[in-house]
């Protein structure tokens, strides 16, 4: 199984290596994000204190909204039939999907180490520990692989490419703002505060705040409740829960294509 999806994840950057305009979407989009929010929004929400709080939402974001490559990515394979081809083969199932996450989780880890260096640049800064930043990190990569499993099931029930591309957005814009992303959860009005106060993307974001020790802005809300308690714990297990339920639906859902 392994040297199977270290076939495919070679074959996938092979792609990448002879199309570069693919890392766009994983690199300049980002970037995109961190300026706009950083000068254009930063200016009315606290200047340098809310860079500093920016940043830990800007890497949940991204990591968030890269399940979308996984998602295209994999439904074009099954559109083009590649993945019929795959299928003729002697070869583990599960590497099939698991060589497209792992591809698209590297492209991922180069978007991050492309933020950190922008987050710097505008004035972003480490002021934890290095052992602290290293949970950080892997925490959002932890975060980053369950967002990827879920593009893959996405990108397996979608029945083509277009189609694909409109259910990875369905649900990354809604997740990703709802949440303490870019503002205070505390300060969204009735049932919608307890639901971004749960939402798994604020407490990643929380965790990464608390383990870089980057200050919110003095006028936004305090967080509140179990999850702002243990955002570290409470991203953890939202990651693996979303892994538990989503590598065996993608498997099922592989399956079940044949049958298309």
């Amino acid at each position: 199984m392994f040297a199977d999806t270290a076939v495919l994840v070679e074959r996938n950057l092979l792609t990448v290596r002879r199309i570069p305009t693919l890392l766009l979407s994983a690199t300049v989009q980002p970037l995109m994000f961190v300026f706009l929010f950083a000068y254009v929004f930063g200016a009315t929400l606290g200047g340098g204190a809310y860079r500093e709080f920016l940043m830990a939402g800007i890497f949940t974001q991204t990591v968030v909204f890269n399940a979308a490559i996984t998602t295209v990515g994999l439904a074009n394979d099954m559109e083009d039939g590649i993945v019929d081809r795959l299928r003729s083969l002697p070869m583990s199932r599960l590497a099939v999907i698991a060589g497209r996450v792992t591809s698209d989780m590297l492209l991922g880890i180069i978007g991050v180490v492309i933020m950190v260096a922008c987050g710097l640049v505008i004035g972003w800064r480490i002021r934890g520990s290095a052992t602290d930043a290293v949970i950080a990190f892997a925490i959002l990569l932890l975060f980053a692989l369950a967002m990827a499993w879920v593009g893959a099931v996405s990108g397996l029930a979608a029945k083509n490419v277009e189609v694909a591309t409109s259910i990875g957005f369905l649900w990354m814009f809604p997740v990703t703002f709802l949440s303490s992303a870019f503002i205070s959860a505390g300060s969204l009005p009735g049932p919608l505060k307890p639901i971004a106060e749960w939402n798994p993307v604020t407490a990643v974001a929380t965790a990464l705040r608390e383990k870089f020790a980057n200050a919110s802005p003095p006028d936004f809300p305090a967080p509140t409740g179990w999850p702002a308690e243990h955002a570290a714990e409470y991203s953890i297990i939202c990651s693996v829960v979303i892994l538990v339920i989503c590598v065996p639906l993608s498997l099922y859902l592989y399956r079940r294509s044949a049958n298309r």
